[in-house]
């Protein structure tokens, strides 16, 4: 007579500690943060009318990563500032760090070292405030800037200053407004930002869907 012996079931293992499963999640969301950040799209927010009337605070931006090469005068930028407009923050660690890469992605700014302006002055230019008219000048050349806000004179500040080698001079659109170069002329630089510190073009308003819209390149002057 044959017995039938009963059939154990093979031990599972054990779940995986809460922690664990956090830190496992955080991880796979800080990977899926890097492969969009090395992509070409990102979003922010817009939080000062330092860009008005082109963009307005609340208004939330896509931003087209691009080269050192491919910035040209009259684009609209979001750069790091740290060291320049601001002092340097400390690098985040550990969970603050993952939360920092996420909210890049999403367009939230845990840091205030990320500005939106327009680039005016490109390497090696020489950009003067102000001539007989009240204009900008480039290397002598009067600068027309139909996207000042309608009431502002082009510049308050007066300044003469060749942009150095690798930089930019950038300003806002809402020139009594804005914090821009003109404010950092005593700053490393000499108010200018490097182009590697670009993090890329503004090219369309994406929120609120009233505001929906392109932000097109103007002509180089």
């Amino acid at each position: 007579m044959t017995t039938t012996q009963p059939t154990t079931a093979p031990p599972r293992g054990r779940p995986a500690p809460r922690g664990t499963r956090a830190v496992a999640v955080l991880a796979v969301a800080l990977l899926v943060a890097l492969v969009l950040r090395s992509t070409v799209v990102q979003t922010f927010s817009i939080p000062s009318d330092s860009m008005s009337p082109t963009l307005e605070p609340g208004q939330r931006v896509l931003v087209w990563r691009v080269g050192a090469q491919d910035v040209h005068r009259g684009d609209v930028v979001v750069f790091d500032g740290s060291g320049t407009f601001v002092d340097a923050p400390p690098a985040p660690r550990g969970p603050a760090r993952l939360g920092a890469a996420l909210g890049a992605v999403l367009g939230f700014h845990p840091g205030e070292s990320d500005f939106v302006k327009r680039v005016v002055g490109l390497p090696g230019e020489r950009i003067t405030c102000c001539d007989a008219q009240g204009r900008l000048t480039v290397d002598g050349q009067p600068l027309e800037e139909p996207h000042v806000h309608p009431g502002d004179a082009p510049s308050d500040v007066r300044f003469d200053i060749e942009v150095p080698p690798g930089r930019l001079w950038v300003m806002g659109d809402h020139r009594s407004q804005s914090v821009d170069s003109r404010s950092h002329l005593g700053s490393p630089g000499g108010g200018t930002i490097a182009l590697e510190d670009v993090v890329g073009r503004v090219v369309a308003v994406s929120w609120p869907l009233p505001d929906l819209g392109a932000v097109g390149r103007e002509e180089e002057q």
